[in-house]
This record gives C-alpha cells, sequence and structure tokens, in this order.
C-alpha cells in the first residue's frame, strides 16, 4: 500500500474542503488512488449534505442579473456569515440569478431542475446545491426570487450582497437608480398607499386603536386619532410618499423628485437577506452550564 503524504492529502482536502482527517481516511481506504478517493469522499459528503438540510439558514446573499429589459433578484441562504463569502456560494447564487433571468422558471423547483455544472457538480442547479451542501458543510437553500420582463426598463442596486433592489421604470436612468438606492436605504413595503396589503394596514389599526382606547377621550375623538396614525403609517411605508432620501430640503418626497424628473416606477422588489426567518441563538455559556451541570449529576 503507497503511503499517504500530507501533500495528498492537501491535494484532496484543495479539490474538497472536506476536513483533513476525512481526506486521509478517504486516501488509505483509496489505496493512495486520488480520484478514487474524491468519489468516496463525493458519497460521504452527500451524507453531511443531508444531515445538513434540517438546519436553519438564515443568513446568504442577494444577487442580481440584468441585461436590458429582462432582470431577476434572488435571495439564497446559508447558515453563517462566513459562508455567505464562500467563492463557491457566492457563484451558486450568482448562476442562479442568471438562469432566473434567462430561462423564466416557474418556481423554486422549476428552477433547481435547470441545467448547471460547477466544482464537479451538476447537471442540475438542484444537483449543485446538494453538491455544494456536502462540500461546505452548511445547509443553504433558495429562498425567493423575482423576474422583470415586462417591456420596461430596469435600474437595480445591490448594498454589498445583503440587500438588493430592483426598479422598473421609464424615464431617468439617474433617477431611477436613485430610487433604487432609496428603496434599500428607507425600506418602503409598497409603490403607493393604495398598494400597502390590507393585513398590514388592520394590524397598524388595531395598535392604533389600542393605543387611542387608552387616552380615555370621546369615540369621535379616537376615531380621529385612529385614522390619523393609520394615514402617517402609509405616508411612512409607501415609496411615492416617503421623503426623498438626497432631498436638499429634506422635504421633497420620491413621488416629486420622479416628477421633476419626468419618471415613473411602475415597480419595485426589495430583498433583505434572512428578513422573516427565525435565526437559531446559541447561548454559549447557558450550554456549558448545562454540561457543567449534567457532569455532577453524573458523578
Amino acid at each position: 500500500m503507497p503511503a499517504i503524504t500530507a501533500s495528498m492529502v492537501a491535494e484532496l482536502r484543495a479539490k474538497t474542503d472536506a476536513p483533513m482527517m476525512e481526506c486521509k481516511k478517504a486516501l488509505t481506504e483509496a489505496d493512495g488512488d486520488m480520484g478514487r478517493a474524491e468519489e468516496i469522499l463525493r458519497v460521504k459528503l452527500g451524507n453531511k449534505a443531508s444531515k445538513a438540510a434540517s438546519r436553519i439558514a438564515a443568513e446568504g446573499v442577494v444577487a442580481a442579473s440584468v441585461s436590458g429589459g429582462i432582470g431577476a433578484l434572488i435571495e439564497i441562504n446559508c447558515e453563517t456569515d462566513f459562508v455567505s463569502k464562500n467563492d463557491s456560494f457566492l457563484a451558486f447564487a450568482n448562476a442562479a440569478a442568471r438562469l432566473v433571468a434567462e430561462k423564466d422558471p416557474a418556481d423554486v423547483a422549476a428552477l433547481g431542475a435547470l441545467p448547471h455544472s460547477q466544482d464537479g457538480f451538476g447537471p442540475t442547479l438542484e444537483d449543485v446545491r446538494k453538491g455544494l451542501i456536502g462540500k461546505i458543510g452548511e445547509n443553504m437553500s433558495i429562498r425567493r426570487f423575482k423576474r422583470y420582463a415586462g417591456g420596461g426598463r430596469l435600474a437595480h442596486y445591490l448594498h454589498g450582497t445583503r440587500i438588493g433592489v430592483i426598479v422598473e421604470f421609464d424615464g431617468s436612468d439617474v433617477a431611477a437608480k436613485d430610487v433604487a438606492m432609496h428603496v434599500a436605504a428607507m425600506k418602503p413595503v409598497a409603490l403607493s398607499s393604495a398598494d400597502v396589503p390590507a393585513a398590514l394596514v388592520d394590524k397598524e389599526r388595531k395598535i392604533a386603536a389600542e393605543k387611542a382606547a387608552e387616552s380615555g377621550k370621546p369615540a369621535e375623538i379616537v376615531a380621529k386619532m385612529v385614522e390619523g396614525s393609520v394615514h402617517k403609517y402609509l405616508k411612512e411605508v409607501s415609496l411615492l410618499d416617503q421623503v426623498f432620501v438626497k432631498a436638499a430640503d429634506g422635504k421633497q418626497t420620491v413621488g416629486q423628485m420622479l416628477k421633476s424628473t419626468s419618471t415613473g416606477v411602475k415597480a419595485f422588489t426589495l430583498y433583505v437577506v434572512g428578513e422573516g426567518i427565525e435565526k437559531r441563538t446559541d447561548d454559549f455559556a447557558a450550554e456549558v452550564a448545562a454540561q457543567v451541570a449534567a457532569a455532577k449529576a453524573q458523578g
């Protein structure tokens, strides 16, 4: 049996990102055959992938692909911020965004079925995803995407890899880019007050009613207070009614800025990584204390 050298282990580790001891075991099992050892690890990593699939993935990236009037925004999640900077993970996210823009998949399952090869995995995007879970050792998932191809012009803005915006517009490129940056900063929930989801309005009205009721004022005054609060809320979360972040006077709304530049915004999409996902919280001190208590109990 050939000797398993440190350089062989390092080479296999570079190819697979597997732990060093796993690489050494695979090379030993394969009698030093690098190709066979890699196959052995692929099988083992596949098992690791299935274990990782149940873990919460609340970190990740937002990626965009825009060319002419066709564009896409996508959010892909992983478990840790460290992996969100991994080159293979980023390449996967960018490839997925391009596939959405180019192939117009109906949903995440259809996107996963599209042809794609990367890092020795394939032949579909879903196969690559599963392979990378095994290689990197973390769960990762395609959470959501939005595609634009309605004939309007598109502007997009990425704030690092955690916030992404696409704006469909007609008019000024500069104004549209400014709107995309404004959306990333101010996070409106709808284009106009009329577009704010009814569930959000109802929730805000309920909260306002509870606060107003505590005032002890007459019912007609309470009703006016509630409507006033709801009206204020709608202005705060509606893109066209928000004060433009670049407003020189601190008062000009996005709608007023767009009108002054003869620009119209038809729609926008804002993705923030992990928004609405319950993140795992690890209390290290509590974990250690529990282990100490368990050890004392056994003693």
